[in-house]
C-alpha cells in the first residue's frame, strides 16, 4: 500500500516543469558523476545486470528481500537481477588491475520487488556504485571520514552548478558542506525512547549533513540500528550519508558506504548473522585467503540525489517506475506528475 505524503504548501508547478526536470536530470547526472571521478580517482566500467546464485556476487540486502531471477534457455541455469554491486566491484578491481588508490564506478540497476512505495521508495533502484582499492596501512575511520568528505562535496558543487543554471531552486536547496558525524550508538545515547528513523530525523535536523557509522552490528539495547549484510561492509567502518530535505522536512539518505570486510570482520559478521556456510562461496573464499584488496565503496542514489537537488517531493517526479493506484490518485490530486 502506498504511503505517500504530500508536504504541506508543496506546489509542483513553482518548481521546474517536467521538460525542464528532464534537463536538469541530465546535469546533474553528467556534473556529479565528473565531480566524483575526480575526487576518488575513479574509471567509469560496465557492470553485469545479472549474476548467477552460486557466485556468492549477489547482495542479499536485509536477508529478506527476494532476488528477481529467471532461468536461461541456452545454459540451463539461473540467473538473479543484482540487488547491489557491493561484492562484484571488489571482485572486478582485482580482475581489472587496478593499482591502489584508485578505483572504478559505474551504473547499477536494481528491481526490488518487495520494496515498500513512498516518497522516497520504489521498486526500481539506480545508483552510481562505486569502489577504490585503499591505499596500504590506510583501513581506518580516518580514510574513511576524509572519503565521506570528497563525496559530500561532490554534491555540493554540484547544487552550486543547478542553482546557477536554475536560480528559482536557490529557495529550497541549501547543501551543507559540514558535515557531523556520529555512530549509531551515540544517536541511541542521545535518544534512547527514539525510533532510529527518528533519531537520523532529529539528529539531521539540527547538524544538516550527517554521517551516520557503524551500521549492522547491535547497539546495547539488543537492537541493530539497521540491518546490513555480513559480507561486504564491515560493520565497524561504514555509514549512511544523510541531508536534511527542505521539502519533506527529514532525513535524507543519500548514500551507503563502507571500508569493506576483511578476512577477520567477514568471520566474525558471518557468525553473528548465522550463515557461515557463505564462506565457502567463491567470492567469500578470495576475501578470507586474501586474494582480493582491501577496498572501500558505496551506492549513491541517482534518482535520490535528482530529487534531493531539483526540490521534489516524491521520487516518480524524477524517475520512471511503475506505481500503484493509490499512489497515482495521490499524486494527481497534489499536481505531482509521475514520470
Amino acid at each position: 500500500m502506498s504511503q505517500t505524503i504530500i508536504p504541506t504548501n508543496y506546489v509542483p508547478e513553482e518548481g521546474l516543469d517536467i521538460f525542464e526536470t528532464q534537463e536538469a536530470i541530465d546535469l546533474i547526472k553528467v556534473r556529479f558523476l565528473k565531480h566524483l571521478k575526480e575526487l576518488l580517482r575513479l574509471t567509469r566500467v560496465t557492470a553485469p545486470l545479472f549474476v548467477t546464485p552460486e557466485s556468492g556476487l549477489n547482495d542479499d540486502l536485509n536477508g529478506v528481500e527476494r532476488p528477481v531471477s529467471f532461468d536461461i534457455k541456452e545454459t540451463g541455469g539461473e540467473a538473479q537481477v543484482v540487488q547491489s554491486l557491493a561484492k562484484w566491484k571488489r571482485y572486478a578491481l582485482y580482475r581489472y588491475g587496478f593499482q591502489s588508490g584508485y578505483g572504478l564506478c559505474t551504473d547499477m540497476n536494481a528491481i526490488r520487488r518487495d520494496e515498500e512505495m513512498d516518497n522516497l521508495h520504489s521498486i526500481y533502484v539506480d545508483q552510481w556504485d562505486w569502489e577504490a582499492i585503499i591505499p596500504e596501512g590506510h583501513r581506518d575511520l580516518d580514510y574513511l571520514k576524509k572519503t565521506v568528505q570528497k563525496i559530500v562535496y561532490a554534491i555540493y558543487m554540484t547544487s552550486k552548478e543547478i542553482i546557477n543554471r536554475y536560480p528559482s531552486l536557490s529557495i529550497l536547496l541549501s547543501i551543507s558542506n559540514d558535515i557531523s558525524f556520529v555512530t549509531t550508538q551515540e544517536l541511541e545515547d542521545m535518544y534512547p525512547d527514539k525510533t532510529p528513523r527518528e533519531r537520523e530525523n532529529l539528529y539531521c535536523k539540527e547538524h544538516k549533513t550527517a554521517f551516520i557509522m557503524k551500521i549492522g552490528d547491535k547497539l546495547a539495547s539488543g537492537e541493530p540500528h539497521d540491518g546490513r549484510a555480513p559480507d561486504y561492509d564491515d560493520w565497524s567502518l561504514n555509514g549512511d550519508l544523510f541531508f536534511w530535505n527542505n521539502v519533506l522536512e527529514c532525513a535524507f539518505e543519500v548514500s551507503s558506504m563502507g571500508i569493506r570486510v576483511d578476512a577477520k570482520a567477514m568471520k566474525e559478521q558471518l557468525k553473528k548473522a548465522g550463515c557461515e556456510e557463505r564462506a565457502e562461496l567463491p567470492f567469500h573464499k578470495m576475501v578470507l585467503d586474501g586474494t582480493l584488496p582491501l577496498t572501500i565503496g558505496g551506492g549513491i542514489g541517482q534518482s535520490r540525489l535528482c530529487m534531493l537537488l531539483l526540490g521534489k517531493a516524491h521520487i516518480g517526479e524524477v524517475q520512471a517506475s511503475i506505481w500503484d493506484d493509490e499512489t497515482k490518485a495521490v499524486c494527481k490530486a497534489a499536481g505531482i506528475e509521475l514520470l
